[in-house]
């Protein structure tokens, strides 16, 4: 590459004096996206070596450096790098005076801008304003408005300047549905614009002020879809970079889906579209040549030639100076997540709760009825297919058990908007049988898919309930499919009557729609049915409940089956081994 760049040169000098004047700088531009807490080559959840990993990217970008030159590449992440690991919990909760490890990360490996995602809001002002301030770069946010100034509460946009001389924009932009998850009290003081509106107000305001050579969107937004209302998208990437004229690259994230494309904006530009998906698996790079005119102040330089990629970065070498810097950082968090806290007598597997009631989902569900007191639980399985060991139970497993950091809350629902509820919950999960041969679950091809993995629709809004008896007819229409029978105490289900039902606040706040398109209550009306909600998050109490009762035997309710049986039990079988195998 070094030897045809020169040679075109040389021909380029031959050819006329004035040409002689320019001269093609390439860079390169690395993204990361939804690390969620993988800072090193070990998982502290299941105590064992993880593939790909920030010492992997290290590692890349290090030869990348070396290859190109430290002023020619850059690295820019996306947010989401806040939760996810026990590592991440440990900084943000419990070493809370100690610099937060995403800091110290992103500080050691360069980074030169980052932006702000959900997950990095959830933990709440004290973790993520403090996290703001000790990172040594810049930390984006266009869309992310302070009500009292009505000014937005990070950069809007950052001009990288290095030695080559060429000028790099880069706008940073969250989804804008945060009020669907995310209690008000964690973005107190904020409001999220919509993303298209907000990238052309924004990128007009970059080129007057700066004249940029490259603009760069860094998005953690994702492709397209998901939550749609009258006001935004929760995915606009897509819309962004067809509707905004302006934008070179568009790296965007939060889908945890890897996309390499190319996309057409209004003026028929060509603008490269790039997402790593999770985990640091990966990372997307974009490669472009510039041309510059001029000399001094008056050098500009134009994009020549622009392309993208994904690079799998799981089995580079790990980045052993970087791991060894960390060593103490490393070793006090896994002697915190492998303290033992209570011993299960059997295994349970988030792989059950797919086909009725399961000892991993339940086990949830009851201590939820008994930290809560509350007539019904409902909760879903957050990872696909997860299992806690029978024997002894560390912190650590406690990140298997519940993943996210959500509070418990109590919500007072009528009976008919429990079953309605229900009844969407089932509807995004299970097929209409038509005939005993039929798959019992709605199946799609999805399994490269990280969200989705054989499923239609996101898992982790398949919520089941304890506290009531139902059965769910698979042969009934959409809407139809819930039957509740009685509450399992004995006590007679009225559908008009007022109960306390505990949730995440996740849940509580409108995640996966099902108290909104579900039980059919307004978003605006949401927070006026929460009667109490936790102070900590939820696996802080589940820990709690565990280490009080020191020996547990999880075993699965029997509250709510599938029917007709003849038809549910062998279509539940097929469809296990298709999505687990044996």
């Amino acid at each position: 590459m070094k030897i045809h760049t020169l040679i075109c040169s040389m021909m380029i000098g031959l050819c006329s004096p004035t040409m002689a004047q320019t001269h093609d700088v390439t860079l390169k531009i690395v993204e990361t996206s939804d690390v969620h807490g993988a800072f090193f080559p070990y998982d502290f959840i299941t105590r064992s070596p993880k593939s790909g990993s920030m010492a992997r990217v290290s590692t890349y970008v290090n030869q990348l450096r070396k290859e190109n030159g430290e002023q020619n590449v850059y690295l820019l992440d996306n947010g989401d790098i806040l939760q996810g690991q026990p590592i991440s919990y440990y900084y943000n909760y419990v070493a809370k005076d100690k610099e937060n490890i995403a800091a110290s990360v992103l500080n050691y490996l360069k980074y030169d801008a980052a932006t702000v995602g959900n997950h990095d809001i959830e933990t709440g002002h004290n973790v993520y304003d403090k996290w703001f301030k000790e990172l040594k770069m810049p930390i984006l946010g266009a869309n992310v408005i302070n009500k009292k100034t009505n000014k937005p509460y990070l950069s809007e946009y950052y001009i990288i300047k290095k030695e080559n001389g060429v000028k790099v924009g880069v706008i940073g932009m969250i989804t804008p549905a945060i009020p669907n998850w995310l209690k008000e009290s964690i973005w107190s003081g904020l409001e999220f614009k919509e993303m298209v509106s907000c990238a052309k107000e924004t990128i007009q305001k970059m080129k007057a002020e700066e004249h940029p050579d490259v603009i760069i969107g860094l998005f953690h937004s994702g492709w397209d879809g998901g939550i749609v209302t009258s006001e935004y998208a929760e995915d606009a990437s897509k819309e962004v970079a067809k509707q905004v004229p302006g934008f070179d690259i568009v790296f965007f994230g939060h889908d945890h889906t890897p996309h390499n494309s190319m996309e057409t904006s209004v003026t028929g530009k060509q603008v490269i579209c790039l997402d790593p998906a999770n985990n640091a698996q990966k990372v997307a790079v974009a490669t472009i040549t510039l041309s510059s005119k001029g000399k001094g102040k008056k050098k500009t330089f134009y994009v020549k030639n622009i392309s993208g990629e994904l690079i799998d970065i799981r089995n580079l070498a790990i980045d052993t100076t970087y791991t060894n810097y960390f060593e103490k950082n490393i070793e006090k968090v896994k002697q915190w997540s492998d303290k033992v806290i209570g011993n299960f007598q059997n295994t349970i597997y988030t792989k059950d709760s797919y086909f009725g009631n399961s000892a991993f989902n339940d086990l949830i569900l009851n201590l939820e009825l008994e930290i809560t007191k509350a007539d019904i639980a409902f909760n879903a399985p957050l990872l696909f297919d997860a299992s806690i060991k029978a024997g002894p139970i560390t912190v650590a497993d406690m990140f298997n058990l519940y993943k996210f950091e959500n509070q418990l809350c109590i919500m007072k629902l009528t009976g008919k908007e429990i079953r309605n509820y229900l009844e969407m919950s089932y509807d995004l999960w299970v097929n209409t049988m038509e005939s005993p041969d039929d798959h019992l679950l709605l199946l799609a091809d999805t399994k490269s898919d990280a969200q989705r993995l054989g499923f239609k629709n996101f898992s982790f809004n398949f919520d089941s309930a304890a506290g009531i008896d139902y059965t769910v007819d698979v042969t009934k229409p959409n809407g139809q499919k819930v039957a509740i029978l009685q509450m399992s105490n004995g006590e007679k289900f009225d559908e008009n009557k007022w109960y306390t039902v505990a949730v995440n606040s996740y849940r509580a706040n409108g995640g996966g729609e099902l108290l909104t398109k579900g039980a059919g209550i307004p978003h605006d009306q949401l927070t006026k049915r929460i009667i109490w909600e936790s102070e900590r998050d939820q696996r802080f109490y589940l820990m709690q409940e565990i280490e009080k009762a020191g020996t547990m035997n999880p075993k699965a309710n029997s509250n709510w089956k599938f029917i007709p049986e003849s038809w549910t039990i062998p279509a539940a079988a097929r469809d296990k081994q298709l999505l687990f195998g044996k």
